[in-house]
């Protein structure tokens, strides 16, 4: 029995709700369980099943003790508003119910006043506080089995519920559930969306795309780098989808002429999930993109990166060094900003100050300050960087170099003793030299300033469940130039496919590298704007490797396989 049950029958002994006669009988009811096998009955069950006792008395006695209003749950309506702010597994645990929110002051039905670390718990996970009302533990359960919906309802049953009602209505611009009659199909649109959300995490998507179309509404999951079409909600739920998550990202729904931009938040398990949520009007309605970020699936190890040991050598004596600027270039998706927090988690130490400047800051990294980019209030890139020099710090990242004003500051800061990390968008590293100046930085501060250039792609990797060797035909040996010694002493390996991997034979993602350092020559042909071709050909016989020779060590390897390779690195084929 728990201490809450030895309070509130205590109470009802004590208002003469309950008899002394009756406590003891059911007293002996638990006595006499001896069913080790089973675990014992509460006292406060039999009590509410044979005397007559009953959880909403428990509910008034603790709501009177304790001087909180109580609540009758079958006057509660929930809206899609309340429960995006309050996810499922939080009201589970807590036993918790989202009621009415004014201001940052959301109003919550509990069953247990004593539980204030409940209370404190979804006040700290929200960022609001929390104003309890009691109602009875099995109202709310049944409460939020009803609106959010039973965790083993999969997306055939909620389509299927669905299917069986009237398309799902939106009353000035948010789906309201529950309460009045006619709104009930609204409850499967939320389990909907949510199971969307869930299934996507549980296959380590990285994006959620929800397409409208002429005649469908198409639903894409992007693993691994490859977008994957699931099933399809009905074209007629379009509507309400969308407006369920642009609610839950706090972006207006009844603009839906211009792009927006959003957030949303959820909890899977007692794992926090963010979900960077773009919206964009197309022909056929809006196009929902979310982007997922797990902050605990984050690998901050180099190893984990892809770097084989020479080359994470040689990385990590580019980011300790004590100054200048280490650009990190490749298309969006390569996993740029991965990497650079993968280099900032490496030097991070008690002895140095680390700050970033981002748009937006997608990771959270303990022991760093890190700034969010706000152009709307004047806060840019170069404005941020500016006022970051103050805060004396050792090491600056920034997000991304998009304009002469940011790079100029950049390259200051490196010069006068500041590590500097930044991302371009190059395709490969010698590029980024002329895209620096390009934009209008004068070629003696980018030979003074810069360090090391690395670009990089993204591989699948084979699928270690259904991994097992192979032999190339000489085809694909001609695809990469892979000579017949190489192939004798290689190891090739492909996957299978299995549910592991959901039948793709990938599983995961490393990366391939092209690392460019500079150094005197280098530099000197830096000064005299020698172009890009040039300065490839002499970094290449300094000993650099291209992006498709290090996915070729990769592949002999038994990391990845000849085709991922070949159709990542194109551009590198000459």
């Amino acid at each position: 029995m728990t201490s809450a049950d030895d309070f509130v029958i205590q109470l009802a002994l004590d208002k003469g709700v309950l008899t002394p006669e009756q406590v003891d009988a059911a007293r002996a009811v638990v006595a006499s369980h001896t069913d080790l096998t089973v675990a014992p009955p509460r006292l406060l069950d039999i009590l509410v099943a044979e005397h007559g006792f009953s959880t909403k008395q428990a509910a008034k006695l603790l709501a009177d003790e304790f001087g909180m209003p109580m609540i009758e749950m079958v006057n509660v309506r929930a809206t899609t508003e309340l429960m995006a702010l309050l996810p499922r597994s939080l009201a589970a645990k807590h036993t918790a119910f989202p009621v009415s929110r004014e201001g940052n002051t959301l109003r919550v039905a509990i069953s247990d006043p004593l539980d204030v670390d409940a209370i404190d718990s979804i006040s700290h996970f929200l960022k609001m506080n929390v104003e309890p009302v009691v109602a009875p533990a099995d109202e709310i359960r049944a409460h939020i089995d009803r609106f959010y919906g039973k965790d083993e309802e999969s997306m055939e049953k909620l389509l299927s519920d669905i299917s069986t009602g009237e398309e799902a209505q939106v009353v000035e611009g948010a789906p309201v559930i529950g309460g009045a009659e006619g709104d009930t199909d609204d409850a499967p649109i939320i389990k909907l969306v949510y199971q969307v959300i869930l299934e996507a995490i549980a296959r380590r998507a990285s994006d959620i795309h929800l397409e409208p179309l002429e005649k469908r509404f198409r639903v894409r999951y992007r693993i691994d780098g490859v977008l994957v079409e699931v099933d399809n909600p009905p074209k007629r739920l379009q509507l309400a989808i969308i407006s369920r998550l642009k609610i839950m990202a706090n972006i207006s729904i009844a603009e839906k002429r211009i792009p927006q931009d959003g957030r949303i938040q959820v909890t899977v398990g007692s794992k926090p999930i963010d979900l960077r949520v773009s919206s964009l009007p197309t022909a056929h309605g809006e196009s929902i993109v979310m982007r997922i970020l797990d902050k605990e699936g984050l690998q901050l190890g180099l190893p984990e990166l892809g770097f084989l040991s020479d080359d994470q050598s040689t990385m990590e004596r580019i980011i300790t060094m004590p100054d200048g600027l280490f650009l990190v270039t490749g298309p969006t998706g390569s996993g740029k900003t991965t990497t650079l927090y993968s280099c900032l988690h490496f030097i991070n130490k008690p002895d140095r100050k680390l700050i970033t400047v981002e748009d937006p800051v997608e990771y959270q990294l303990s022991g760093i300050n890190q700034v969010p980019v706000r152009t709307e209030v004047g806060m840019t890139f170069a404005n941020a960087l500016r006022s970051m020099l103050r805060q004396a710090p050792n090491i600056i990242m920034v997000g991304e170099i998009r304009d002469l004003e940011t790079a100029e500051i950049a390259i200051n800061a490196s010069l006068t003793g500041h590590m500097v990390f930044s991302t371009l968008l190059p395709n490969d590293a010698p590029g980024a030299v002329t895209r620096m100046i390009d934009i209008g930085v004068k070629p003696f501060l980018v030979s003074t300033s810069l360090r090391a250039i690395m670009a990089q792609r993204l591989v699948r990797k084979i699928c270690k469940k259904c991994k097992h060797p192979y032999t190339p035909d000489p085809r694909e040996l001609r695809s990469l130039n892979i000579t017949a010694q190489q192939a004798a002493n290689a190891t090739f390996a492909k996957g299978a496919g299995c549910e592991n991997c959901h039948g793709s034979g990938y599983r995961g993602r490393a990366g391939i590298f092209e690392i460019f350092v500079v150094n005197d020559e280098l530099q000197r042909m830096i000064y005299e704007n020698s172009g890009t071709s040039r300065l490839r050909d002499k970094a290449r016989t300094l000993g650099m490797r291209t992006m498709r020779e290090d996915g070729l060590r990769k592949v002999l390897t038994g990391m990845t396989t000849i085709e991922e390779v070949v159709s990542i690195t194109v551009g590198d084929a000459a």
